[in-house]
């Protein structure tokens, strides 16, 4: 990949998002197989596990060891709440076994990990370090540790999202998606289905897709296992959006979890529009890796009423998408913006992706002209 501005910051990124992969891996085998005490149930009645807060502590150790660790700004999505009560211990124990594990790999991906253990006052440190709340000026890392968390529980698709805002633009996007077929039209193979527990051969699935702003290329790599050691990017290749814009041709991808996203309207939207494929359901933000690959045409998310959309929950992938050929927008037309904090504020009805500029015209009409007619 070629020098550019953000060259060391990508590399950084790349290497621990393999790094955090590998550890995710590990973490879901055991949850699947023998302890389904891992998973745990936030106060929105979200679920959250072991690999979410290991991840978390993962990379906020790793970014600061990389950089500045006074200066450095992270917003990511979990706290120590839950892992500083006294009934956590256990829970607690299980997130300092994992993440010690994980760094004490880092040089196979050639990063320098810690001299000694971490103690979990040190873990929790680390996960608390990702306090920021993000914002127009400076830089922001933003983190998603672990974004499909059900799908992640019942072994299906899940993703590792790491990105960077500088001055209110995302400029760097990383996604992990472990459970992503490598091979093409490997995700409607595999969609929905519990991958880690089908014998699938490992070399089929799981790969890190990357870019940054300006550079007109997004790439992907397949997974780093076992003991062998990272080598980047020489075992990467180009990925770009379809070519398809026929929307009877197209794929649409929308969110499988009914309760943040309408998918009656997109219904409605896609027979405007002259969808005839059956909708991809897919969880996590692979949606929009689905889309930078080719595999997929089309992304909508309309969010139900009160509901405020996360910028962890798509600064990677539309970065992604973006310059692997792709656009994506609000539903009214409008650049997603990432300046104002945690949330994507102003957002227009809802967030719409596409692999082109014609198939993103038609979707963006339609929404119009169902939104007409609808009673929302």
């Amino acid at each position: 990949m070629e020098k550019g501005k953000y060259s060391e910051e990508l590399n950084v990124a790349v290497r621990v998002v393999h790094m955090a992969c590998s550890m995710c891996e590990k973490v879901q085998r055991q949850l699947l197989s023998t302890n389904p005490d891992q998973v745990k149930s936030k106060d929105d009645d979200s679920l959250v596990t072991v690999a979410d807060w290991s991840v978390q502590a993962t990379v906020s150790w790793m970014l600061c060891k990389a950089f500045d660790s006074q200066k450095i700004s992270i917003v990511a999505e979990e706290d120590i709440q839950t892992l500083s009560k006294s009934e956590s211990k256990s829970l607690l124990a299980m997130v300092v076994s994992a993440v010690n594990a994980c760094l004490a790999e880092a040089p196979r991906f050639g990063l320098q990990g810690p001299e000694k253990t971490l103690d979990a006052s040190q873990i929790l440190e680390a996960i608390s370090k990702c306090s920021s709340t993000g914002g127009r000026l400076g830089r922001h890392w933003v983190l998603d540790p672990v974004d499909g968390t059900l799908g992640f529980v019942r072994g299906d698709q899940y993703a590792v999202a790491l990105a960077m805002i500088d001055d209110g633009e995302v400029v760097i996007g990383v996604l992990g998606c472990p459970n992503y077929p490598v091979k093409d039209d490997g995700l409607n193979k595999y969609s929905q289905q519990n991958v880690v527990m089908s014998r699938i051969s490992s070399g089929e699935v799981g790969c890190v897709m990357y870019t940054s702003k300006g550079s007109r290329k997004a790439w992907m790599q397949p997974l780093i296992r076992s003991d062998k050691r990272f080598e980047w990017p020489n075992s990467a290749k180009l990925i770009q959006v379809s070519s398809i814009d026929d929307p009877a041709l197209a794929t649409l991808c929308e969110p499988v979890e009914k309760s943040n996203s309408d998918h009656s309207f997109a219904a409605g939207v896609a027979n405007t529009v002259g969808l005839r494929k059956k909708p991809l359901r897919v969880y996590s933000m692979v949606k929009y890796a689905a889309i930078a690959r080719g595999e997929a045409e089309i992304y909508m998310r309309f969010a139900r009423s009160g509901y405020k959309e996360k910028i962890w929950d798509h600064a990677a992938g539309v970065l992604l998408v973006q310059e692997a050929g792709g656009m994506v927008t609000d539903a009214g037309g409008r650049p997603l913006d990432f300046s104002k904090g945690i949330y994507l504020e102003g957002l227009d009805r809802g967030i719409i992706a596409c692999s082109g500029f014609k198939l993103h015209q038609k979707i963006i009409a339609a929404v119009y002209a169902s939104w007409e007619s609808s009673n929302l």
